[in-house]
């Protein structure tokens, strides 16, 4: 919520409007005085990384009733204020949109009681914009929440610790999380721990199902499994409506229980809430200054990478009416229920898996969701190690089983090993190893030398039988420079790596005023670690190789540094990519800073290095990976039976070569022939990035005199030089 609120006061700033704090909610509202409070632009000085919201929230029963809505219209009118930013859930964004509707009776009402006409004309409408702060994910209209990746961060923290635990002294242990009515958080966090058993509202079990779980875990246990884990999210029911407590899934199983609680609600916030929460602001300001009297009250929400704007009351509608089925929670459910149960094995085809390029936080998590979907698929798995480089030498194991992949899902780096080398050199003893196997398609898991390998082996079909079979790539790059995808498994934990770095950094400062902060990412050429880690962290400035910039733009940005040195936020953060620019490498900006701002502030540096590849990955890498992996397995056994003709498969069209990759919301096929005018292949980065959309929003919230004048949901056109002055426009949360 403290992203949102920060993106809120700093573009209504940067727009020129008049910004209020209303602290403790609408029951601060209600009560005027100093918990209506004019907003500065150092005000939301490091708040970014801060949990919960600073300035309070509250649960009103007064504004419930007509009288207090009547005091909290004046205390509004008082001083100006006739816009309103809501972050909150369902029953926040709806008693706000009922204030909207009540607005021109409320004021009606305060002229009767002798407030002035003149200005009660004057504030006749009401603006509305609602962001929704809510770790359950339970709103309809929007693919994400404020809140959510972070509740699963710390649910995922949790379950990493007690597995140690539970393996040490062989033990099964029953986990409730929250949630209300909505089974979100217990079905992602399940699939990212990979869960044994997972009891949500939205599909209550069959009948007999305490007898089922409990012989699920007794045929795991018998096959050498250690650790068990089962979630229950606090709103889980049977097919009778009868509540399923954690309680009573612990007596049955006679287990260990923990109920995390309101633990889910605070921590630090992920780099994924940071990022959305600062693009939401920014995306509610700007409506704010679009409406009209007219207007309905509308809630910015997350579709896909895309900042949109839906109409408040119709998701309220749909969230009454239990209309909410999420697409991304039916991909979730799907998945799981793909791993949830082991099938029959059987003969059908052979499938070999491997990882190429540089090791990311989330191939394990995908390793294993490939190597059991194909096995329920009824496919022979096969794994090879450390890449193309392993396949050419033979290091194909025999047939991995369905308890071999047990626990990868929390694992970083490559438990297969992985290696940048290239197949074009080996290709014929490739070939050799494919024909001895009898390889029948082909799972390729990595980076940008992943896309370059998948286009050798479509290559060398013209010469080589043994490549005219399915192949897929799955991205897993921490540089997310995979043409064909917006993200790329691994990214995601690389900037939560990022991010915390950042925050213990600028932490070390606290005590020491007038310091500034250089810290090279990796990336390579791609920028996209150092521009989203900068909006997440705060950044004053990120170098990035897609944006070229010179020693005049490098002095400007000391010179805005030296300028922010006099208010009260007294230092900076600048992030570096580590290929941005050949000569103005991360020691020569440290020591232009460090000259140029002599006198003013000092500086330090920091190549965070291999760290960023490293540790657990992320619920979102957890999650990502094993979607996007059960998909390609799901998409590679439909192929095999289309290919098979006459007792052998045989594919050389291009559509049977492909990249999975998430385009906008949804996960597209596509062939890797086809990606090739879309890629640089010297730079080994797409020639179009979505992520540099967000670049304008990082230099507004950091005080920079920029334009912003297409939004990056590409609807709507804001023309910024039309800005209101000081006078016209005043904003509240």
């Amino acid at each position: 919520m403290n992203g949102a609120v920060r993106a809120v006061v700093r573009m209504g700033l940067y727009v020129g409007a008049k910004v209020y704090f209303i602290h403790e909610g609408y029951q601060g509202m209600v009560d005027g005085g100093d918990n209506i409070k004019e907003a500065t632009w150092e005000s939301v000085s490091s708040m970014l990384q801060l949990g919960g919201t600073v300035i309070g929230s509250a649960r009103c029963k007064e504004f419930r009733t007509h009288e207090g809505r009547l005091k909290a219209a004046h205390n509004l009118v008082q001083r100006g204020i006739t816009n309103l930013c809501v972050i909150g859930g369902d029953g926040s964004l709806t008693g706000a949109n009922l204030f909207k509707e009540e607005w021109s009776g409320l004021l009606n009402e305060l002229v009767e009681q002798g407030s002035g006409a003149d200005a009660v004309q004057k504030y006749s409408a009401l603006h509305i914009v609602g962001m929704v702060g809510s770790i359950d994910n339970d709103f309809c209209g929007t693919d994400m929440t404020i809140g959510t990746d972070s509740a699963l961060h710390r649910i995922i923290e949790v379950v990493d610790a007690i597995m140690t635990t539970a393996q040490s002294h062989q033990r099964t242990f029953v986990l409730e999380v929250m949630g209300r009515h909505c089974g979100y958080l217990a079905l992602v966090s399940g699939l990212a721990c990979g869960a044994d058993w997972v009891l949500i509202p939205e599909m209550p079990p069959e009948d007999g199902w305490e007898e089922k779980m409990c012989q699920k875990l007794s045929a795991t246990r018998s096959r050498g499994t250690r650790l068990n884990i089962i979630i229950v999210a606090e709103g889980a029911i049977d097919r009778h409506g009868k509540p399923i407590t954690s309680s009573f899934v612990k007596d049955n199983v006679s287990t260990e229980l923990t109920i995390l609680g309101h633990v889910q609600r605070g921590g630090t916030p992920s780099a994924f809430d940071r990022i959305l929460a600062s693009r939401m602001g920014v995306e509610a300001v700007l409506a704010l200054l679009e409406t009209t009297a007219n207007t309905p009250a509308c809630v910015v929400s997350l579709c896909g990478n895309q900042s949109v704007r839906v109409p408040l009351m119709e998701c309220v509608q749909m969230v009454s009416a239990v209309l909410c089925w999420k697409q991304s929670f039916e991909n979730n459910l799907k998945t799981y229920k793909l791993l949830a149960h082991r099938k029959p094995e059987s003969d059908n085809f052979n499938v070999a898996v491997l990882n190429v390029g540089a090791p990311a936080a989330g191939m394990n998590a995908a390793v294993r969701s490939a190597v059991r979907v194909g096995i329920s698929e009824g496919h022979k798995m096969f794994a090879v190690s450390d890449g193309f480089e392993g396949f050419y030498k033979g290091q194909v194991s025999l047939e991995v089983k369905w308890g071999d992949v047990g626990g990868w899902t929390g694992q970083g780096g490559s438990l297969l090993g992985t290696k940048r080398t290239l197949p074009a050199k080996h290709v014929e003893k490739i070939a050799e190893q494919m024909r001895k196997h009898n390889i029948n398609a082909l799972l390729i898991i990595g980076g940008f030398e992943a896309f370059e390998s998948l286009l050798q082996l479509y290559e060398a079909r013209a010469n080589y039988e043994e490549f005219c079979i399915p192949m897929c790539m799955l991205p897993a790059t921490i540089s997310n420079n995979v043409p064909g995808t917006d993200l790329s498994i691994g990214a995601d934990t690389a900037l939560n790596a990022i991010v915390e770095t950042c925050d213990r950094i600028k932490q070390s400062a606290s005590g020491t005023k007038r310091r500034v902060f250089i810290i090279e990412t990796m990336g390579g050429y791609c920028g996209y670690l150092a521009t989203v880690g900068g909006l997440a962290s705060g950044a004053d400035a990120a170098y990035i190789y897609e944006e070229p910039f010179d020693i005049k733009e490098l002095q400007a940005n000391v010179e805005h540094l030296t300028e922010k040195m006099k208010t009260s936020i007294q230092r900076g953060l600048v992030l570096r990519n580590e290929n941005c620019n050949e000569n103005y490498t991360t020691d020569f900006i440290y020591q232009l800073y460090s000259e140029e701002g002599r006198g003013v502030f000092d500086c330090r540096k920091n190549v965070l290095g291999h760290m960023q590849q490293g540790g657990a990955p992320s619920p979102f890498d957890r999650n990502f990976g094993t979607k996007i992996s059960a998909k390609a397995m799901q998409w590679v056994s439909k192929k095999l039976v289309e290919t098979f003709r006459q007792g052998r498969v045989f594919a050389n069209t291009e559509d049977s070569c492909c990249l999975l990759g998430m385009r906008r919301r949804t996960l597209v096929f596509q062939p890797v022939v086809q990606l090739k005018d879309e890629t640089d292949f010297v730079h080994r980065i797409p020639k179009e990035q979505w992520w540099l959309k967000l670049r304008p929003l990082m230099k507004i919230l950091a005080k920079y005199k920029t334009s912003y004048d297409v939004s990056d949901s590409g609807q709507l056109e804001h023309v910024v030089h039309n800005r209101p002055k000081d006078s016209d426009a005043s904003v509240a949360m």
